[in-house]
């Protein structure tokens, strides 16, 4: 891992730049790049935004580590009400959330509780996406989704490619027919658990992404979500399908907002399906920080937001 990576990472954890920077105003015109606001209703309009081109839209509200029950109680209140407001306005958005939002590190099974009764109230068709944390959570996180899921077939899971466990947990999801979106990770993981290198970490995405869309996968009715910016691996991944005589629109790509904008409308506009996560909220500042580590030439882009008036 690259020091300027490992610096990033260590930055999104610190308690004292979480509190404090969000307060200066080049921090927040940086982040504006990646989140369109933070409140639903920025996050709404961005979506209907996004329809336009034929993109859909993953909405997520930014936090994470919920300390109390009170708390994990507002934010799946607010889930709840931005469900309603989907239904009622007859929009295509999905809904992705944190377990430890809901009160995972609380009460596990009221973290379980709050999950099941969001995935009841989705709109039909639609699904709740189960964000992946760090290796620490995997286990609770596969559990309480494979708990959900006998009684809620709405609700998909997040895998990371830069975990050697992933190539087994994706074998066991297409057994059993999940529906899986495929990220690198971006949490600050030790070489003991995770590939420290770059290169390594997308041969195996590319990996994963074919037994995400083989034979078996399509068998299983596997739903799969490939969750990256990186444009040779878009390119290499649709070429293989190609090859394979894998049709278009079974090919989903997802990214996250303000990243490859132009990509995002190409691949909607060639027959894959395309989608956006849109994340909003106030607790932004360790989210800002992982998508700078995801690539540090981001970097450049922070700084030219501290010196430029």
């Amino acid at each position: 891992m690259s020091l300027s990576r490992r610096v990033l990472l260590r930055a999104s954890q610190s308690a004292w730049l979480r509190e404090r920077a969000p307060r200066h105003r080049f921090f927040r015109r940086a982040a504006a790049r990646f989140l369109p606001g933070e409140n639903a209703e920025d996050a709404l309009a961005a979506a209907g935004r996004l329809v336009e081109n034929g993109v859909g839209a993953i909405l997520t509200r930014l936090g994470e580590s919920i300390a109390t029950r009170a708390e994990a109680e507002a934010v799946v209140q607010h889930y709840f009400g931005l469900v309603d407001r989907l239904r009622s306005n007859g929009s295509a958005c999905e809904i992705s959330v944190k377990l430890t939002q809901l009160g995972a590190d609380v009460d596990r099974e009221l973290c379980r509780a709050h999950l099941s009764e969001l995935a009841s109230r989705m709109p039909d068709g639609k699904m709740l996406w189960i964000d992946m944390e760090q290796a620490a959570y995997a286990d609770v996180t596969f559990d309480l989704f494979r708990r959900v899921r006998e009684a809620h077939s709405n609700v998909g899971v997040c895998v990371q490619a830069y975990l050697y466990r992933t190539e087994f947990d994706v074998a066991k999801l297409v057994d059993e027919g999940a529906a899986v979106r495929l990220v690198k990770g971006a949490y600050n993981e030790p070489s003991e658990i995770a590939f420290p290198r770059k290169k390594d970490v997308d041969e195996n995405f590319f990996r994963l992404a074919q037994t995400l869309l083989g034979l078996d996968a399509q068998r299983a009715g596997i739903r799969a979500a490939i969750g990256t910016h990186d444009l040779r691996l878009i390119a290499r991944i649709t070429e293989w399908a190609a090859a394979q005589g894998i049709a278009r629109e079974r090919l989903e790509f997802q990214m996250l907002y303000g990243i490859q904008r132009a990509e995002q409308i190409r691949l909607a506009r060639a027959g894959y399906r395309s989608g956006v996560l849109i994340n909003y909220g106030s607790y932004w500042f360790p989210w800002f920080m992982r998508r700078l580590a995801e690539r540090p030439a981001n970097v450049f882009f922070l700084a030219r937001n501290l010196f430029s008036r």
